[in-house]
């Protein structure tokens, strides 16, 4: 039902309920067990067994696991424990992050439980607003927060902020005529207040329509649990774990059927089998993704940033777009007086953030003493005196009661000189005239203390064309002056030229009188004094952000509830509109398919007059278009588009609860510039883990082809089971971490990024894995046959070892980077690494040299010359990539002279 179509007789019919007497307790009784509790349904918080088991939810872990049961099968006990350690670690960093991200935001939670003023029994009560039912007649105070979707019947200057719902600061006067047009949206709807909005000034009553899961917020919450979207990390792994899968099965498959057409024994082929899938599998791949991802929620931690799932922070490192909101996101929701006109054309300009009043006013780019100016003086003094706002200060966060442009109003006033204290003691109030919102006016009556003669004065201000029609008279420099109607029209073109600025104008105006009463009659033959200009101010860090942004190739777009001029000059200011991007609207949208929104992408910036319908439609057109997006917000209107994005981002502090649930990420001090640290973050783990992927998978691709070509060649196995898992589980289980450690590069945002394929390594990638593969398994298989023609079976087979063993020690090193050559690295930047060599060194020593490791793995101690070999021929790798980086970076250098050109 259309309740604001409905007149003030019709509503209170329908809920058959009496305004001056509300509902019967009885009655509240009966409505509230067929309604229900004025609740969202809360999702009971996981418990720690559940977040612990919710780890192993990844194809590439169910192979692992498969892999442990058949090495326990086989009774190779120490085998089995190392795998199952590494899964266990994986699962245990993983859900102590999950847990800490679910405990901050349930110590984030606000107004979880607040009171409603309702007329029960003909009687005011106050009760918890959850058992708030449709019916119950709700009183209405500034300062308080709705408690449920109500149609307004009586209102006393009442407004709401609405912003949460509609991305608007300003607040919306609300009024109890019905309105007739149909269809109208939220915040058309003038005469509803809505769950989970503030009233910043008035009263009133309304009569409750719709509580719980059937108001506006309730409606979001619902539809945002029927939209499902993976961060990018989890598809990459997904699709990654599906090709090893397939894969090693085919490999271990072949393998086995070559060596029982070889002649092998079944055991031995069966256990090699095995052991080649043991060797293919990553096993150190989840352990490396889960520390590189909790080191980088770590730092992202140390920047106020709470993320609230692993794989999120390397997300916003894909990302191509960025979609912001503007209130709340890239302002700070906080209006400021930045431009005062006088005198018929003298502009001033007022500087200062949000409301701090510190600040200066400045005539003609010179900054200027007001209290020595007698019209910056007067302006001062009517903002001043027409606000009731108060502001507070508390844990470095301003606090206003009141409403947001007498706010600024007060700040203005007290950047003149004229604080509250002052304009208390100098001009003492007689009488007011609250906002009206059909006259757009207010006014106040003042004594001026410092007058020899009781001298009273009226103060208005209010909406410029309302407030210029009782203009009689206008002050300049030269004192009062007929207004005429070519100094009217001058003054309205002067508010025309602000309002296009993206400014909210008020007009300023003032007369003195005799009378101890103010009405409505006294508010004529005013003498005009200016116009102040106020903007929603812009978060100091949002300019170098976006010059961070476009270095990174991240495009930012800014999606508003705003007006289309306002919404575009902001976004100019910001640094995201620039000449020729298109500013599309509501109207548009709706015009538009979905296909060709997407088409429409790349030449727009800036979405104006958008609803939660809308942002989500604008979200799944970038993601058909295969972009990958990031949507940040903080209000009820953005929970929607949060989580259907790739990657939702939430403000902490001026953040609704909804859209904190909604997002991946939350923004604990609502700095803009932490998310571009987080895209810096992101791709320094995405570049680190394609650089450990590279390694893994071209030293166990190594492996596999020396297997493979001694099976076809009729030699005997060059590697034992048993090595294999040593190998993979001892010797990559130190240098994959220690590699993950690797510093995050400087100049990363400045790199061209490309978005990552499927299964997260590139072309060049995956030439390189081959070619180093292809050198490590030739020359292993080389010094097998060698030593197994002239010396014994397992003495090669020691060899053999060794130097599939230092192929890997040289390739953690070559992998730090792949363009500079290992002699332009700092072998010291990165110690883990250092000590991690050193480590595996020691192992394979006492692995050749002690005799209980020597029964296990069948192995023979190596001479001096033998280890001098070894190392000699383990060089060529390090000497074929050398070439390899060589090559590329002479491409890349040729590919950027051809971009220049």
């Amino acid at each position: 039902m259309n309740w604001y179509q409905k007149s003030n007789e019709e509503v209170v019919t329908n809920l058959n309920v009496r305004p001056q007497d509300g509902l019967a307790a009885i009655e509240a009784k009966i409505r509230l067990e067929k309604h229900g509790l004025n609740k969202l349904p809360e999702s009971k918080p996981d418990g720690l067994l559940v977040i612990f088991l919710r780890q192993f939810q990844s194809p590439l872990i169910y192979l692992l696991l498969a892999a442990a049961l058949i090495v326990f099968l086989l009774k190779e006990w120490i085998d089995g424990y190392i795998i199952l350690f590494v899964l266990l670690f994986n699962a245990v960093a993983g859900t102590i992050q999950a847990g800490k991200a679910q405990n901050t935001l349930l110590a984030l939670k606000k107004f979880t439980e607040t009171n409603a003023t309702v007329i029960r029994d003909g009687k005011e009560t106050i009760i918890p607003d959850y058992q708030v039912v449709p019916g119950d007649i709700i009183v209405l105070q500034e300062g308080e927060r709705v408690p449920a979707d109500a149609r307004i019947i009586r209102s006393h200057n009442l407004r709401a902020d609405e912003s949460a719902f509609t991305g608007e600061s300003i607040p919306v006067t609300k009024s109890s005529d019905a309105l007739e047009q149909s269809g109208l949206k939220t915040a058309e709807q003038k005469n509803m207040i809505f769950k989970g909005t503030n009233l910043v000034a008035g009263n009133g009553q309304a009569v409750v329509v719709a509580t719980g899961l059937k108001t506006e917020i309730g409606k979001i919450s619902q539809k945002i649990s029927g939209i499902k979207t993976e961060i990018p990390l989890q598809k990459n792994i997904k699709n990654l774990s599906n090709f090893i899968i397939v894969a090693v099965l085919v490999i271990s498959s072949l393998i086995f059927i070559s060596g029982i057409l070889a002649g092998k024994e079944l055991e031995e082929i069966f256990l090699l089998s095995v052991s080649v899938i043991i060797s293919a599998v990553p096993e150190g791949l989840p352990i490396v993704i889960t520390l590189l991802l909790a080191t980088g929620v770590w730092r992202m931690s140390r920047r106020q940033v709470l993320v609230k799932k692993l794989q999120a922070v390397e997300a916003l490192g894909q990302a191509k777009v960025i979609a912001v909101d503007k209130t709340g996101t890239l302002t700070k929701s906080q209006l400021v007086v930045q431009k005062l006109y006088l005198d018929e054309g003298d502009e001033y300009s007022v500087s200062g953030v949000g409301y701090d009043e510190a600040g200066e006013i400045a005539h003609a780019g010179q900054k200027i003493n007001p209290t020595e100016n007698p019209l910056v003086k007067k302006a001062g003094i009517i903002a001043g005196l027409c606000s009731d706002a108060k502001i507070s200060k508390r844990d470095n966060d301003w606090k206003i009661s009141g409403d947001p442009t007498e706010a600024a109003l007060s700040v203005f006033s007290a950047k003149v000189g004229f604080s509250e204290e002052i304009l208390e003691k100098k001009f003492p109030q007689i009488s007011e005239l609250p906002f009206d919102y059909k006259l757009k006016r207010k006014a106040s009556l003042n004594k001026f203390l410092d007058s020899d003669s009781e001298q009273k004065f009226i103060s208005v201000t209010g909406a410029p064309e309302m407030v210029l029609r009782l203009c009689s008279k206008i002050i300049t420099k030269s004192g009062e002056e007929e207004m005429t109607p070519e100094k009217q029209q001058k003054a309205l073109e002067v508010f025309s030229k602000m309002s296009e600025s993206a400014l909210r104008v008020i007009a300023l105006a003032q007369k003195t009188t005799s009378k101890n009463e103010l009405s409505n009659d006294d508010i004529k033959d005013l003498v005009f004094v200016g116009f102040v200009g106020m903007k929603d101010a812009l978060r100091e860090e949002v300019p170098e952000a976006m010059e961070k942004a476009r270095e990174a190739g991240v495009k930012v777009v800014m999606i508003t509830g705003d007006h289309k001029i306002t919404a575009r000059v902001i976004a100019e200011e910001a640094g995201i509109w620039k000449l020729g991007d298109k500013v599309l609207t509501d109207e548009d949208l709706e015009k538009l398919s979905q296909e060709e929104l997407s088409r429409e992408l790349p030449k727009t910036s800036v979405f104006a007059r958008i609803t939660p319908e809308h942002k989500l439609k604008i979200v799944e057109a970038y993601r058909l278009r295969g972009e990958t997006i990031a949507m940040t917000g903080d209000g009820v209107n953005d929970a929607l588009s949060l989580v259907a994005a790739d990657l939702g981002v939430a403000m902490g502090k001026g953040g609704t609860e909804v859209a904190k649930e909604a997002s991946d990420l939350v923004l604990l001090d609502d700095n803009f510039g932490s998310i571009i640290s987080a895209v810096e973050e992101g791709r320094s783990i995405y570049k680190t883990l394609r650089k450990v992927m590279l390694y893994l998978f071209a030293t166990s691709l190594g492996e596999v082809m020396v297997i493979g070509a001694a099976l076809l060649m009729g030699l005997p196995l060059p590697i034992l089971a048993a090595q294999l898992i040593w190998l993979n589980l001892v010797t990559d289980g130190f240098l994959d971490v220690s590699l993950a450690m690797e510093p995050k590069e400087s100049d990363i945002l400045k790199e061209k990024f490309k978005k990552p394929s499927k299964w997260i390594l590139n072309s060049w990638d995956l030439q390189r894995m081959i070619l180093n593969a292809s050198v490590m398994a030739t020359v292993s298989l080389l010094v097998f046959i060698y030593f197994f023609k002239n010396y014994s079976y397992e003495h090669a087979l020691s060899v053999t070892l060794t130097t599939l063993a230092a192929f890997q020690w040289f390739k953690a090193w070559i992998c730090r980077s792949d363009h500079l050559s290992i002699f332009q690295m700092n072998p010291f930047s990165n110690k883990y690494l250092l000590g991690a060599t050193g480590i595996v060194v020691i192992l394979q020593l006492l692995a050749l040299n002690t005799p209980f490791m020597q029964s296990i793995l069948r192995l023979t101690p190596l001479s001096v010359n033998e280890w001098i070999l070894v190392i000699s021929v383990c060089l060529t790798g390090v000497a074929v990539d050398e070439i390899r980086k060589m090559i590329y970076r002479k491409f890349e250098m040729g590919k950027n002279l051809v971009t220049a050109m």
